[in-house]
């Protein structure tokens, strides 16, 4: 068969030859022409693979630009664009004359006379650089091509593309076939108009009409020829010609094109002389109306959210023009942040104080940690250069890091320029307090505000979902949940609050835990469950731990949303594992959507740039947990407000209970009081909020300052508010909607409190009882 084949094929070419003149050099420029016209093809057509890709007339016609994408809010509000290339493209008509001559004579001066290719330019070209001297040859068309369609860039890579030299030549033959096409499908006037709009000018400026803006606060056609010189010379290489950081260099590349335009007629000769002699003037005071280009944390989280999506779909949200629409309310956002402004500026003047001149970072017996700073110093990336650039030397190094330099750095007045050396950076903001806030819709699972932290331009890490820190006593709940689904227990069941060591085995080693209460009494009472939530009693919590087993308290928190991995121990109900807010938002949505879970929404639809709707996302619901079971969690998250000593108490001062509003809710605080949470329920809506230091060993040491309900707490309080005011939300007080089925389990059951014996000092449970009301419709 092989044989054949070859036969057929030296048939073929006796016969072609045939045809062919006599003489050996004609008969040799023909071959030569017939193989490159095959090559060409061969390369357009990527045969048998080797070339990779070229664009067609459809991909010319429809030319690649990357285009920002957009962010939007759940209420149509534009809140952030992504791009790659900040770019703005301008009409043919805006060029200026100048700006034309100046492209022209200096990077394709036969432009308007050649069809893609110049040939007369390219074989000067050869000659050039055989006899030394290195010219370039390539059009602006060839550039055009080579910018727009990547055809050096992976997509075009083909089997022969990773020969060296083969490489290359199949490069050039692209280009070449590329600009051919350029010049079939657009005018002369549109390929220099898409041209200037697509190069780069250096600082993310792509395009003309950026660069304009930014190095000469102009429009284009208001470019000088001097300015227009400027712009044209950067082509050759953006940075080493750029006027801000090299002027010198800039200035002497701005001539050149300036000669150039004197040579082919386009500039007279004593204006030339004159513009010799003038400094460039930049004019780089223009500001973008570039609220929505900054970065933010709902920016960088929608990015992260949808980066496995684009992958797998090939999409790039940074160059695709997409229009991407959040779950997010732009005002019930900007109530978040109001709220966090508000309440963080109060703590931070309070943590300031209560440290006065001392050194905050503490261990766990309120000592101060020796060589804190100097440690936290060796971990900078800059002590490792600064290590290496002095071979080790302790004393340059500390010299450098203690060197004061000008620096602007963040405060809750105003972004303030001071001096400061690397050690006092760190220690100033070591001491600045962080904060997380999410709020989540349950009953649609979407996202309403997001709140990763106080200043996304100063502090880049998200509270919200990269955080993980010890969630204190909001981990309770699970233990609770535990008790009523798994043991079937009620509201309702009492238990001791009293000393209680636990002994168990971890790793094959023995060991017992004895936790104290938050204000290290026991009284001895009889505690409901959810009398002892509320007051978030650890005595009680622990003892309940043990009673329905920490591996099922572990299970019931996954299953309610809790993705970080946790360590079953008896402390597990007291909150002894990290996991982030929005695990914690997450698992809380599960109570008042009548037990269903759904991982909670941050986008809902995508369209492309043509407006047609590509993706939209819809939450997956699963049921965890019963309607009955949800139901009593929600009562029980009430307890925080409505029972003696709860937690939540301390919501009473804000304007949150017309109308017989109910809130539920749970504070968490942490060891040393490193951690501070609340998660907050209202009928409609579940909010977490987080606050504490970056790291957990700089904290109050105090609990009238530190805790949850004196942090956390009162940011969701002030933004409630904020959320209650505002009538065009459709977000009103009111209380939790009754439940669908008929409650089987015991959960009324009015707690009695001891009155305090004042003649023998101490509690008794043996004297006149103080009755008070328990019921989810009293209003407390």
């Amino acid at each position: 068969m092989f044989n054949k084949i070859i036969s057929s094929i030296k048939n073929f070419f006796k016969k072609i030859n045939s045809f062919l003149p006599k003489n050996k050099f004609i008969k040799g420029f023909i071959y030569l022409i017939a193989t490159i016209i095959v090559f060409f093809i061969a390369v357009d057509f990527n045969l048998f693979w080797l070339f990779g890709y070229s664009p067609g007339f459809k991909d010319l016609k429809n030319p690649p630009l990357a285009t920002a994408s957009e962010l939007y809010s759940a209420d149509s509000v534009l809140i952030g664009r992504y791009y790659t290339e900040n770019r703005t493209p301008v009409k043919f008509k805006d060029l200026p004359e100048n700006l034309k001559n100046a492209l022209i004579d200096t990077e394709d001066a036969r432009f308007y006379k050649h069809s893609g290719i110049d040939l007369r330019s390219l074989f000067s070209s050869i000659f050039s650089t055989l006899s030394g001297d290195r010219r370039g040859a390539s059009t602006i068309t060839q550039q055009l091509s080579k910018n727009l369609y990547q055809t050096r860039r992976q997509r075009s890579f083909g089997l022969l593309t990773h020969i060296p030299v083969i490489k290359t030549l199949v490069y050039k033959t692209k280009e070449w076939i590329t600009a051919v096409k350029l010049e079939m499908v657009y005018s002369k006037d549109e390929i220099l108009t898409l041209y200037l709009n697509t190069v780069p000018f250096g600082n993310n400026s792509f395009g003309i009409k950026v660069a304009a803006n930014k190095y000469f606060n102009k429009q284009v056609n208001q470019l000088t020829t001097e300015e227009s010189a400027v712009l044209v010379g950067m082509l050759k290489a953006t940075s080493t010609y750029n006027p801000i950081t090299n002027p010198v260099k800039s200035r002497e590349r701005r001539n050149i094109v300036l000669s150039q335009m004197v040579k082919y007629h386009h500039l007279p000769k004593a204006e030339y002389e004159r513009l010799l002699m003038t400094p460039i003037e930049l004019d780089l005071s223009y500001k973008e109306d570039n609220q929505q280009e900054k970065d933010s944390y709902i920016r960088n989280a929608v990015a992260n959210w949808l980066k496995d999506w684009a992958k797998e779909n090939d999409f790039d949200i940074y160059a695709d023009g997409l229009k991407i629409y959040t779950t997010i309310d732009s005002r019930m956002q900007k109530y978040a942040e109001e709220a966090v402004e508000d309440r963080m500026a109060s703590l931070q003047r309070r943590f300031y104080g209560y440290w006065q001149n001392r050194d905050p970072w503490t261990d766990e017996n309120g000592d101060e940690i020796p060589n804190y700073m100097e440690t936290m110093v060796e971990r900078l990336p800059l002590y490792k250069q600064l290590s290496k650039r002095y071979k080790g030397n302790i004393d340059s190094i500390n010299n450098a890091l203690n060197e004061p330099k000008r620096m602007t750095v963040f405060t809750w007045k105003g972004e303030k320029d001071t001096t400061f050396s690397t050690v006092d950076s760190l220690r100033y903001y070591s001491q600045i307090l962080q904060t997380g806030l999410i709020t989540v819709e349950p009953s649609t699972s979407r996202i309403r505000a997001w709140v990763g932290g106080i200043n996304f331009d100063y502090f880049k890490f998200d509270h919200v979902i990269q955080s993980k820190r010890q969630a204190g006593s909001t981990f309770k709940p699970f233990v609770y949940l535990t008790a009523i689904d798994y043991k079937k227990m009620s509201p309702c069941d009492k238990i001791k609050d009293q000393p209680v060591t636990i002994d168990y085995v971890e790793n094959g080693e023995k060991k017992s835990w004895s936790p104290k209460n938050a204000d290290w009494n026991f009284t001895g009472y009889d505690m409901t469950l959810r009398w002892a939530m509320g007051k978030s009693c650890n005595s009680v919590t622990a003892q309940l731990t043990q009673m329905v087993g920490w591996d099922n308290v572990v299970r019931y928190a996954h299953l309610c949303g809790i993705e970080s991995p946790l360590k079953s121990v008896p402390s597990v109900g007291l909150g002894s594992n990290d996991v982030s807010l929005f695990e914690m938002a997450t698992a809380y949505s599960v109570f008042l959507n009548k037990g269903m879970y759904a991982k909670p929404l941050l986008v809902t639809k995508i369209y492309d740039k043509d407006g047609k709707l590509i993706k939209e996302f819809k939450p997956e619901l699963k049921r965890v947990l019963s309607e009955e079971t949800a139901w009593l969690m929600l009562y029980m998250l009430q307890g925080g407000i409505q029972e003696p000593g709860g937690t939540s108490q301390a919501l009473w001062e804000y304007d949150l209970f017309k109308k017989g509003n109910e809130i539920g809710g749970k504070t968490g605080t942490t060891s040393n009081y490193s951690d501070g949470w609340y998660m907050g329920v209202t009928k409609d809506l579940v909010t977490g909020t987080w606050v504490g230091c970056e790291d957990r060993n700089i904290h109050f040491m105090s609990g009238a300052y530190g805790e949850g309900s004196k942090t956390a707490l009162p940011i969701f309080g002030k933004y409630m508010e904020k959320i209650y005011s505002d009538p065009s939300l459709g977000i009103t007080m009111g209380k939790f909607p009754k439940p669908d089925i008929k409650i089987q389990t015991k959960y009324y059951c009015p707690n009695s409190v001891p009155r305090r014996d004042t003649t023998s000092g101490i509690d008794s449970v043996n004297v006149d009882e103080e009755t008070l009301p328990d019921s989810i419709d009293t209003g407390f």
